[in-house]
């Protein structure tokens, strides 16, 4: 974790790829398995912003972003159809990891706790990524009119009196270049931000917490072999850089913002 005197909080929850030892051994998964449904280089979208977070856990062993029943993956329909372990952890060894669910929540409670005191508001950026090329790196990738290449999630949040801070951060996002175009940046399309990260920030903070779920299409890499496509990461981690001040200005001017 980073901090710094701001509003803005960016997490990127599914970037890591590590696995304890002895969970390593259980697993049926290979690493590149692995990485097609991890959201690798997220946490490179979230490197100007002084309040940081980044998980280095697969999500494989826990996942941060479902509730703590489901937190870690036992069977293949948790996880895609993917059939995950050479042999079941314990269940001691399942609670041990599920007690990581619990520690990332309290430490994100105090963390925002102490943002909210700090600035009477937030927004947090919880950053991940999705797969376009299911059906094979050779086959036609999803079509573009349901594949965003950013997609807002705002399902848990207070829609309408979010929506200065949400609407500015989708039309400044739409602005930014990318290599041979403009983003196509839209919400709830792919994905409508059904994540826990963004429920608990909303059940615990309705009217100071915006937690905008963002969903980049895996543009930025080839989602088979892993291989970044570096000028792409940096295209985005601009346009999010870009975004920053817009946040702060629309967090500002909403009534009663502290001045």
């Amino acid at each position: 974790m980073t901090r710094a005197v701001s509003p803005l909080v960016g997490t990127a929850i599914h970037d890591g790829h590590n696995l304890h030892g002895d969970i390593a051994k259980l697993m049926a998964l290979n690493a590149e398995e692995r990485l097609r449904e991890e959201d690798p280089f997220t946490a490179a979208f979230i490197q100007d912003l002084g309040n940081r977070v980044v998980v280095h856990r697969s999500r494989f062993e826990v996942d941060m972003n479902r509730p703590r029943e489901g937190a870690v993956y036992l069977r293949p329909e948790q996880a895609w159809g993917l059939d995950i372990w050479h042999r079941t952890p314990s269940e001691e060894r399942v609670e041990a990891m599920r007690r990581q669910h619990d520690g990332y929540y309290q430490m994100l409670r105090a963390l925002l706790e102490d943002v909210q005191r700090a600035h009477g508001r937030f927004v947090l950026l919880d950053m991940h990524s999705y797969n376009h090329r299911r059906a094979g790196p050779e086959a036609p990738p999803t079509a573009q009119i349901d594949a965003p290449d950013i997609n807002i999630g705002t399902f848990s949040m207070e829609r309408a009196y979010w929506a200065p801070v949400v609407d500015a951060f989708m039309e400044c996002l739409r602005r930014q270049p990318f290599p041979g175009r403009r983003l196509d940046v839209r919400e709830n399309v792919a994905f409508a931000g059904k994540g826990e990260q963004t429920r608990f920030v909303h059940a615990n903070f309705p009217r100071t917490g915006c937690a905008i779920a963002v969903e980049f299409k895996k543009i930025f890499m080839d989602e088979w072999t892993g291989q970044p496509d570096l000028e792409a990461i940096k295209a985005l981690r601009a346009a999010i850089r870009a975004s920053l001040p817009v946040l702060e200005k629309a967090l500002a001017a909403m009534p009663g913002a502290a001045r």
